[in-house]
């Protein structure tokens, strides 16, 4: 099993403490939505190569150090000295739901000249969200491996990621969903992501992107709910863990995401053929790992053993 991803990894800030003033104190922690995917595909035994641009600077060496440890593969990695890696700046609630504030560099530059391409060579699907698709040249880039990607007949998997302060307009950031959207055949969305784009709930959001477009499989995950899953046949609901002492909730989708991305594939490579005992079961998988990286702080480092999940589930 191979999974690749293209996109940001990233340094986040996150407040581990306040100050009496009310300013916090932040913990520097290794994320990037494909990076926090791919570490959950290869927690769990996939093989996993990045495909991204960083800067070539203090935190994007550390970053490579992480995604060696990660086991991700790194020879995707272009380093620049133009352009910075990027930052993110979290704050988090009292829920420990989190926002985002960026610092956007390198990831928005890299080139299809750039590219590695032989790192598709046996893939078994190819993930990528939107936060690098918010200028060029690192839009086009992202277009043009994507479609070279469906031509080798590699499953394409998408999360938007919607950070609406990276965009200056939101009907762009709404045209390139929608135009990933009808490349994907795996959609993982969030439910504030349907209600941004269509004003309607997860159930009828999932039924209207199934109706337009050719995907397989849609998730639409709530958040501390659960997850509801979709594909041509059957449907269902999976609730949330409960009782879970949250610090953290940085990466919780894509670990959501890479988790059922690597359930899957161990299942099947065809989304459309699963069964709902089947679904029931990646999801549920699926919503442990990502309910259980929200006790730990950051992205990439805060997904679960699989003896973490199985201990969990056995309760």
């Amino acid at each position: 099993m191979k999974v690749v991803s293209v996109g940001d990894i990233l340094i986040d800030f996150t407040p581990i403490a306040v100050d009496d003033n009310g300013y916090p104190s932040i913990q520097a922690n290794p994320g990037g939505d494909v990076g926090n995917f791919l570490a959950a595909c290869s927690k769990y035994g996939a093989e996993t190569a990045f495909i991204g641009k960083i800067g070539d600077d203090t935190f994007g060496h550390l970053l490579i150090d992480t995604l060696n440890r990660c086991n991700i593969g790194t020879s995707g990695i272009v380093l620049s000295k133009d352009y910075f890696t990027t930052l993110g700046f979290v704050t988090l609630d009292a829920q420990g739901e989190r926002d985002f504030s960026f610092m956007h560099s390198a990831d928005i530059h890299l080139t299809y000249d750039e590219v590695d391409l032989s790192l598709l060579e046996g893939a078994d699907a190819l993930h990528f969200s939107t936060v690098s698709m918010t200028a060029e040249p690192g839009r086009s880039t992202i277009k043009k491996l994507i479609e070279y990607a469906k031509s080798k007949g590699i499953l394409i998997s998408f999360d938007p990621n919607l950070r609406e302060n990276l965009w200056g307009n939101l009907e762009d950031c709404r045209e390139q969903i929608l135009w990933a959207f009808s490349v994907s055949d795996i959609i993982k969305i969030s439910d504030n992501e349907v209600e941004f784009l269509y004003g309607l709930s997860p159930e009828k959001g999932s039924e209207k992107i199934l109706s337009l477009y050719n995907a397989k499989l849609v998730y639409v995950t709530c958040g501390a709910k659960g997850c509801y899953y979709f594909n041509r046949t059957v449907s269902g609901f999976i609730p949330a863990l409960k009782g879970l002492s949250i610090l953290d909730t940085v990466g919780a989708g894509d670990i959501f995401g890479g988790s059922a991305l690597w359930k899957l594939l161990s299942t099947t490579n065809n989304p459309a053929q699963l069964t709902k005992a089947e679904l029931d079961e990646i999801v549920t998988f699926a919503t442990a790992a990502a309910g259980l990286s929200t006790t730990k702080r950051g992205g990439m480092t805060s997904v679960p053993s699989l003896e973490e999940i199985a201990n969990t589930m056995l309760k």
